[in-house]
């Protein structure tokens, strides 16, 4: 019986408003049950407070 191959690293998207992609990585981190928007919401209110 042959073994499962090894699963292909994926590489992480980039913010639609920043273009980054660790701005993604972040909201990937706040997610709060699956509620991707929210922690978009979330991080953006955060960034303008500090500029």
């Amino acid at each position: 019986m042959s073994r499962r191959g090894t699963a292909e690293e994926k590489t992480a998207k980039s913010d639609p408003i920043y273009r980054n992609r660790l701005v993604n990585m972040l909201v990937n981190r706040i997610l709060k049950h699956g509620k991707k928007s929210l922690a978009y919401q979330i991080l953006y209110r955060a960034m303008k407070k500090i500029q």
